[in-house]
């Protein structure tokens, strides 16, 4: 090896973002191996390639005794001081053995050494890239189909889109650039393995986050998301702002906002609905577009009975009991809905009702 094989080392340490003593130590160390190997040596030996030139000597390394009970560890006193002179008692010596045509062997084996620790550094730097944007969404561009499973590039990596996190009815092309979120990202021997989602809740939180500056700012918090991927999602939020309407402001002017998270949906319906501490009316809002009469709730097992017009019963219900499934989903309340026509012959026991009792 040589000064060019250095300026090469230099050059590999910087576009890969590796330093380059760390290559330098790994060479060395399986220098030593590769001489054990090829010469069939026990003894104690050292590697060590010049910084600058990238010239390989190989050391015996033997300790300075008064007597000598190992030749292949140990050396006397005298014998030291025939190589130098300061040498005392408990030293190591080292004694350069450097074999004939070692030097193609170092050269092969340093190549080996470098793309496997270049290999090594490239999958860290990968994981290391998109273990911080776990929970988060990505740009990514569709590349294939392996079984099921769709593989989606994302920068120098891929990620695995599995059949439970593709929305049903979403076709995925070849070169088509999709968001995802990223559930998990996994260290494995062969590298990172990143499995990403487009069914997630979170995905659709994450893109409202990214087009609406109030939600950026604090100002607007996303309370909770209820979403059924590729049909429909309800979300909550509410305003630290008294004069911030939050409702409004993840719409935008003329529908701008939800619109661009919408078109990334490709056309799932998104229903909006203001936060409230108090559970009736948080419940009453999150059967919207249904217009509710009562709401009666029993807080011992977090169930609300809810009345709405006759003429609503459907809509608040739902096509297959979307709606109001979703309301659950998004209230964390067990929600049973009665038209009221249902409702009169039906008796509804209320907290208030516990309390008068």
């Amino acid at each position: 090896m040589n000064s060019e094989f250095i300026e090469a080392l230099d050059q590999v340490a910087k576009e890969k973002g590796i330093d380059k003593e760390i290559l330098l130590e790994a060479i060395e160390t399986s220098l030593v191996s590769a001489c054990k190997k090829n010469f069939g040596t026990s003894q104690n030996i050292r590697v060590a390639m010049d910084r600058q030139n990238g010239d390989v000597a190989v050391y015996v390394q033997k300790t300075v005794v008064e007597e000598v009970t190992n030749e292949n560890a140990e050396m006397t006193l005298e014998e030291a001081k025939k190589i130098k002179p300061f040498y005392e008692i408990g030293d190591q010596v080292d004694i350069e053995v450097t074999p004939k045509h070692f030097g193609r062997i170092a050269a092969q084996t340093a190549k080996q050494v470098v793309v496997q620790r270049i290999r090594e550094a490239e999958r860290d730097l990968i994981y290391q890239q998109y273990i911080s944007k776990e929970k988060d969404i990505v740009n990514s561009i569709v590349q294939r189909k392996e079984r099921k499973n769709v593989m989606v590039r994302l920068g120098k990596t891929e990620a695995i889109l599995a059949p439970n996190e593709q929305v049903p009815q979403e076709e995925y092309e070849f070169n088509e650039r999709i968001k995802v979120y990223i559930l998990e990202v996994k260290q494995t021997p062969k590298g990172p393995q990143i499995f990403v989602s487009r069914t997630h809740p979170e995905l659709v939180k994450r893109l409202f986050e990214q087009e609406v500056p109030e939600i950026q700012n604090g100002i607007v918090e996303i309370k909770s998301i209820a979403r059924e991927a590729g049909s429909r999602t309800k979300m909550a939020v509410y305003s630290n702002d008294k004069d911030v309407d939050p409702v409004g402001a993840c719409v935008g002017q003329n529908g701008v906002r939800v619109n661009v998270v919408v078109n990334e949906l490709r056309g799932e319906k998104i229903d909006i609905i203001h936060w409230d501490e108090d559970p009736k009316k948080f419940i009453a809002a999150s059967l919207s577009p249904s217009k509710v009469v009562e709401v009666a709730i029993n807080s011992e097992d977090k169930s609300a009975k809810v009345i709405v017009p006759d003429y609503q019963l459907s809509l608040a219900i739902g096509k297959e009991g979307q709606n109001a499934r979703l309301a659950a989903k998004l209230t964390g309340w067990r929600i049973d809905i009665k038209s009221e026509t249902q409702a009169k012959t039906i008796d509804f026991i209320t907290d208030e009702d516990r309390e008068q009792e």
